[in-house]
């Protein structure tokens, strides 16, 4: 039976795609009913602001709350709530602290710490929720109870490349730490996508997780599909070797997809061989019948000639 939940608010309706649990569902619901755009008035609100990077998020400057540009902006904010965050500040102090400028819009992508200027101000609506929906897909993207279903069928032909790491696990935040700065720098390939999960938020799908993909979630982990980077040993992969091995993956030298076909063929070839003995036991066996024939002719002249 398939299950959808949709939550009607005034003006829009939101479809949950997140774990089907009361705390989640409860917690998902409470960002519902807060406003779709919170505003930076002070220093401690840009320092909460600066410590959100698991999300998208968009900042604005403007003049007031009656500013049409700010209107368009809040309009567009109503299309993606609670799942982008937008946030304004009519403060020349705190603009000036982001470095933005009058009617100007900035779109952080998760865990990229410098911003993107959105062309084109002064923004219409439109102009605004384009720019957003042609950049929803996040090089690197944490996967999270309210949005796993709708992050995990968002993937690149049909495969992610996933990496696991507890972020509160000394090695896990090592390897994140590098997995980020990979990410950094490889943030303008359109091909890269990479979901990010943290085993402490599903611990009942561990032992999926460990069943399906074949892999000990005790430490980091990252892979695509059936094919899994070997971490051997005390260290992490260098930012070098996860990159090649990245990029190993997108250009098709470590293709998932022909993983289990290779096995196929492993055990075609385990066939043939199978084939190849047995005929030619079944030639041994013809060649001890003819030898036992001829045996036997040998035997029958030898009794004519001694009769």
């Amino acid at each position: 039976m398939l299950l959808c939940i949709y939550i009607f608010t005034d003006d829009e309706v939101i479809e949950y795609d997140g774990e089907f649990a009361a705390d989640t569902l409860v917690e998902f619901i409470y960002d519902v009913l807060d406003d779709p755009v919170e505003i930076i008035d002070n220093s401690r609100e840009l320092k909460g602001f600066e410590n959100i990077e698991e999300d998208i998020k968009l900042v604005g400057y403007f003049k007031s709350l009656k500013s049409e540009h700010f209107e368009a902006f809040a309009d567009a904010a109503k299309e993606f709530h609670p799942h982008v965050k937008f946030y304004a500040t009519f403060s020349a102090k705190i603009a000036q602290a982001l470095e933005l400028k009058l009617n100007e819009v900035d779109f952080y992508e998760p865990f990229i710490a410098d911003p993107v200027v959105i062309p084109g101000k002064p923004y219409t609506e439109e102009a605004l929720v384009k720019f957003i929906k042609d950049n929803d897909r996040p090089t690197l993207r944490k996967l999270q109870p309210h949005n796993m279903y709708e992050i995990w069928e968002d993937d690149v032909d049909g495969e992610h490349i996933v990496a696991f790491a507890e972020e509160s696990d000394p090695d896990g935040f090592e390897f994140l730490d590098i997995l980020k700065q990979v990410v950094k720098d490889n943030n303008d390939n359109p091909d890269l996508s990479i979901v990010w999960i943290d085993p402490d938020d599903f611990p009942l799908l561990l032992p999926h997780w460990e069943k399906t993909f074949g892999i000990d979630l005790s430490s980091p982990q990252i892979g695509a599909d059936s094919v899994w980077m070997d971490i051997a040993g005390e260290d992490p992969p260098s930012v070098e070797e996860l990159e090649n091995w990245i990029k190993d993956v997108l250009s098709g030298e470590i293709d998932p997809d022909n993983d289990d076909d290779d096995d196929d063929d492993d055990d075609d070839d385990d066939d043939d061989d199978d084939d190849d003995d047995d005929d030619d036991d079944d030639d041994d066996d013809d060649e001890d019948d003819d030898d036992d024939d001829d045996d036997d002719d040998d035997d029958e002249d030898d009794d004519d000639d001694d009769d």
